[in-house]
């Protein structure tokens, strides 16, 4: 009888998904399209968030139409608008409970579309910028959305630093009014994954956590230094310099207890004609490395060794590093 109780209990609550709320954006500058979500349902990345680089992003919620998502999808890359998109999704909608759907899109173009049925529980609605659009479900109230869309506006960085900015802002003024269970986000790129031919740049699913956006945040950095890790050299070794050494410092915000990551900011810097900043790497990497003078050889040694032949041959700043 528990059991069984246990499992009503769990399809009851799989039932009432993906009562929920997410963001769906792009970023203009470099064509990142992204989703993060958060509810009070098992593994609610797994249903919601939906993206194509080039193509367009999709938060499908509420009374959910899985088919939102991968139907959307192809529909953009067939040249629709959002909003085309969007009634379309609806026009050929013709599953029960239609009143209730809440989805939002962004094509690659910039053009957003969101949808709240007034069939959704309450409280219901959405906030649609310039960029992106902030909407949910059974939400402890209005500020919820409005809290997103000021916290994705003001806060700069990567889209899905922003995303995640936007979902704990929402979090904090009340969230899902059920409480917390999980969370994800979703970035695609062309080219943006940490393996050959895959687009994704950020794919993060918390599915089961009691504070999966703190749990977010952990992972998030952690996928970045993935995701980034091996473009570094690939853009040095192409003549890019200023990218390698930008990507270099990320890797080091992002994941400032591994030395190798202040190390390549020191090589980096230095190629870049920042000095100072060089040295304030390199001591910094000492620090946190035992082995730094092994290290230190191997680095200069290695297959981008034709690269560091000015920093070697600057014998008074190589001394200064190694003392």
């Amino acid at each position: 009888m528990r059991v069984l109780l246990a499992i009503l209990l769990v399809a009851t609550s799989a039932s009432s998904a993906y009562a929920t709320f997410s963001i769906v954006a792009i970023d203009p500058a470099n064509g990142d399209l992204g989703v993060a979500v958060a509810s009070r349902v098992f593994g609610v990345g797994n249903h919601v968030p939906w993206a194509e680089a080039g193509v367009g992003a999709i938060a499908t919620q509420a009374a959910m139409n899985a088919s939102y998502g991968p139907r959307g999808l192809e529909l953009l890359k067939q040249g629709l608008t959002a909003q085309q998109v969007a009634d379309r999704l609806l026009a050929e909608d013709t599953y029960e409970r239609k009143e209730g759907r809440q989805f939002a899109i962004v094509d690659a173009k910039g053009n957003i579309a969101v949808y709240t049925g007034p069939g959704a529980n309450d409280w219901k609605g959405h906030i649609k910028g310039a960029t992106f659009t902030a909407q949910g479900n059974i939400l402890a109230g209005p500020q919820v959305v409005k809290a997103m869309a000021e916290a994705f506006e003001s806060t700069k960085g990567e889209l899905a630093e922003r995303l995640l900015a936007a979902l704990k802002a929402g979090d904090d003024a009340g969230g899902d009014s059920r409480g917390h269970q999980s969370a994800s986000i979703l970035v695609v790129r062309k080219g943006g994954g940490s393996s050959i031919a895959n687009d994704r740049l950020v794919y993060i699913n918390v599915d089961d956590h009691p504070d999966p956006i703190f749990e977010l945040a952990r992972e998030l950095p952690l996928q970045f230094a993935m995701s980034y890790g091996g473009k570094r050299g690939a853009l040095l070794r192409a003549g890019k310099v200023k990218e390698a050494y930008e990507i270099a410092e990320k890797l080091a915000r992002w994941v400032p207890r591994n030395p190798a990551n202040h190390m390549q900011v020191g090589l980096l810097a230095y190629l870049n004609g920042d000095k100072n900043r060089s040295l304030q790497a390199f001591m910094k990497a000492r620090e946190l490395n035992l082995r730094f003078k092994a290290d230190w050889d191997a680095a200069v040694a290695g297959q981008d060794a034709a690269f560091y032949k000015k920093i070697v041959e600057d014998r008074d700043f190589v001394a200064k590093i190694l003392q």
